[in-house]
């Protein structure tokens, strides 16, 4: 007999991962230490005028399935003679031909666990969805801090530019009526981007956000160790850097200088040359980071804006990014290799988009663990467009043949939507299940104590350690 869809045992396909999810994963609080939430909208506790703002306004996933689908782009991202109702009826007609992707299960999850919707969603019944959900969403309780209460959520980190103010981070800090942490994580990939058209003009930024005058090189490193401590200040404790691909090159400050000042002139800048600069800011930041007990992130292998024509169109992060195949293990191994000959490795988490980079990156990271900390290089959950049930278990498969899985610091969501965190739930579930084959073919214990107490680590408590998050 077939199993319900979506029923209480979803992906726990025998009862020891029954047993380690409802007894052990279940409760466990979160730690999203990595998205892309909107400050101001938490601190204002956003509330969402329906589903299709709640639910597709900058979510890129689902435009992406939506287009190929066939949708016209004015009920994707929004267009004259597009009411948010005919989006939604959009992505209704939509979801039904997704199975097999993890929209699929993920709209569904939304559904039950915020709203207690339990139908499946098709162009037949949108309208009775739209109804139910949206006189909720309207109604107290389902703002922006209360569905991050609803998910049992500890601490959140946004994603901040070194320019930012970080108004609303100071405001959520003093306000002593919402018990979760909203804390800024630093972003400073336009300040690395000096071939870029976008660099001169933030520059010009950061010299008014850190006061002083960048007319040289020397300057805009004292702007930015400026900026890092005012984010330190106001509890930043990670950072994040796309690394669209892993620049290093043996450099000197004075070398950097000299592409500084071209780049700031305005002056074509040479790939070396680029390389340069880049692996010289890039480690006098990772040396901030050791110093202030930071945690960074290195985003590796997105080819970006691939579609020049909707880019002009649209802008970024609009569904055209793609899996890039740069390579990574010279110029990362470098990288980390230059920060430990002065015991200035901070603790760091490591990403690809490309998945023929997994087995690279879980044992690249084996050459620089020690210092006594458990797990201080770590690979990342599986991102972006590895966010799959088989990336999930690719990569946790791949940590456990190499490392050691009982050490990950788990899941986050990486996502712009307040709605996103059953994802969480989903990860939790499969890592019960790959827990739970173990033991049903004899590859584990049958030891609840141990493997329960793994499960709620990978969980939460890892994550609760590894960050210095004052929980």
């Amino acid at each position: 007999m077939a199993k319900k869809f979506l029923d209480e045992n979803f992906l726990l396909n025998n009862k020891t991962a029954e047993t380690l999810y409802h007894d052990y994963a279940k409760a466990m609080p979160i730690i999203d230490y990595h998205c892309h939430l909107s400050p101001q909208e938490i601190y204002e506790n956003k509330t969402f005028k329906n589903l299709t703002e709640a639910w597709l306004y900058g979510d890129h996933y689902k435009w992406r399935l939506m287009r190929a689908n066939g949708a016209e782009e004015k009920y994707v991202t929004g267009g004259e003679g597009a009411t948010d109702y005919d989006r939604f009826l959009a992505w209704a007609k939509t979801v039904p031909q997704t199975i097999g992707n993890p929209l699929y299960h993920w709209s569904h999850l939304e559904l039950q666990r915020f709203f207690g919707v339990y139908d499946l969603i098709n162009e037949k019944n949108a309208p009775a969805i739209w109804e139910k959900v949206n006189a909720q969403l309207t109604s107290p309780g389902y703002g922006a801090r209360d569905l991050i209460t609803k998910s049992n959520v500890t601490v959140v980190c946004t994603t901040d530019d070194p320019i930012d103010s970080l108004e609303y981070h100071i405001k959520l800090k003093e306000d002593t009526s919402f018990d979760v942490k909203v804390l800024p994580a630093w972003r400073p990939d336009k300040g690395l981007e000096i071939s870029r058209a976008t660099f001169v003009p933030w520059v010009n930024k950061l010299s008014e956000a850190a006061g002083q005058a960048i007319d040289n090189y020397d300057q805009y490193l004292s702007a930015l160790d400026n900026r890092l401590r005012f984010f330190h200040s106001v509890d930043c404790r990670v950072s994040d850097h796309a690394l669209d691909y892993v620049a290093y090159a043996d450099t000197t400050k004075e070398e950097a200088a000299a592409v500084f000042a071209k780049g700031l002139n305005g002056e074509s800048i040479s790939l070396e040359e680029e390389k340069q600069f880049k692996t010289y800011t890039l480690i006098y930041m990772c040396k901030i980071y050791a110093e202030l007990g930071w945690v960074m992130q290195f985003h590796i292998n997105a080819a970006r804006n691939n579609n020049s024509r909707m880019f002009a169109k649209l802008g970024p992060d609009t569904g055209y990014d793609a899996i890039n195949d740069s390579p990574v293990v010279y110029g990362l191994a470098r990288l980390l290799d230059s920060l430990e000959k002065e015991d200035a490795l901070a603790k760091t988490i490591l990403y690809s988009l490309n998945p023929n980079d997994n087995i690279l990156l879980a044992v690249l990271m084996g050459n620089f663990q020690g210092g006594g900390v458990p797990g201080k290089i770590q690979f990342g959950s599986a991102w972006w467009f590895n966010d799959t049930k088989d990336g999930m278990l690719d990569q946790m498969k791949i940590l456990a043949n190499t490392g050691l899985l009982s050490r990950f610091v788990g899941m986050l969501t990486d996502s712009r939507s307040f709605l996103s965190y059953t994802r969480h739930e989903y990860f939790r579930r499969l890592l019960c299940n790959l827990l739970g084959e173990w033991v049903e073919n004899g590859e584990a214990p049958d030891d609840m104590e141990l493997l329960g107490n793994i499960v709620q680590n990978i969980s939460y408590n890892n994550a609760k350690q590894y960050f210095d998050f004052g929980l």
